[in-house]
């Protein structure tokens, strides 16, 4: 999934569209919760060398939070890395360049959402 595909899913099934709050990170787009303002995902481009080392540029990314043992065990997936610039522990990397799969980004982004959500008062 390229991150303008990702961008046109996250409008069409949550309904939200990305805000840019950093003016020194143009391309920075953070998508949240609009009650609680909690980011869900967080898209960037990353230098390639963290995922591919030794290789120069860079690469879309998405960061979502993630339960930390499901994490735990994403590590070894293709594309799925340690978060980038967030807690390791609950956070994931996940590259748009085709190297994750549509249906594991699909999964990871819907936990995210769930994760980051208004929690319900009894």
């Amino acid at each position: 999934m390229t991150k303008e595909e990702l961008f046109a899913y996250i409008e069409r099934e949550y309904g939200v569209t990305p805000d840019y709050p950093w003016l020194d990170s143009p391309e920075g787009a953070v998508f949240r919760h609009a009650d609680n303002r909690k980011w869900f995902a967080l898209s960037m481009p990353i230098p390639r060398r963290y995922a591919y080392p030794g290789e120069p540029g860079e690469v879309d990314a998405v960061n979502l939070k993630c339960d930390p043992i499901l994490s735990a065990m994403l590590r070894g997936e293709p594309g799925v890395f340690p978060a980038y610039h967030m807690s390791k522990v609950h956070w994931v990397t996940v590259l748009l360049d085709g190297s994750a799969s549509d249906d594991r980004l699909k999964f990871l982004l819907h936990q995210s959402f769930e994760l980051t959500k208004s929690k319900r008062r009894k």
